[in-house]
């Protein structure tokens, strides 16, 4: 059986640690990044079925990282999920606009967020 490949991108070392715990427990293969330029440069050479985004990035933020991986034909098809304590409603209208498939916020709950990548992977 194929192990869908998830990218995960969020600088909070703890958090980061407990999203590849949780995906890893569902059999999903996880890479995990801490800053927006490593994410693209793992996107390059080895591209995730899916990505899991924070927007508070250091270097370049999860809105720019997210435009990048929209726009560029050789990944555009690949789902992004933006994960962020931003709640606001500017933050998530600009995530939809720069092509984010999925927007949950933090506090999040994990069966939300399985949910979310399960019909993302699965259309």
């Amino acid at each position: 059986m194929h192990k869908n490949k998830i990218l995960v991108v969020e600088d909070e070392e703890s958090l980061l640690k407990l999203e590849s715990i949780l995906l890893s427990s569902k059999g999903y293969n996880v890479t995990g990044v801490m800053d927006g330029r490593s994410a693209l440069e793992e996107i390059a050479a080895n591209p995730p079925d899916l990505v899991i985004l924070d927007i508070m990035l250091p270097e370049l933020d999860g809105f720019e990282v997210c435009r990048h991986i929209k726009e560029d034909p050789a990944t555009k098809g690949i789902p992004v999920v933006m994960l962020t304590a931003k709640k606001n409603s500017q933050d998530y209208a600009r995530g939809m606009e720069m092509g984010a498939d999925a927007y949950i916020t933090k506090p999040f709950k994990s069966a939300k967020v399985i949910e979310t990548i399960e019909g993302l992977l699965n259309k």
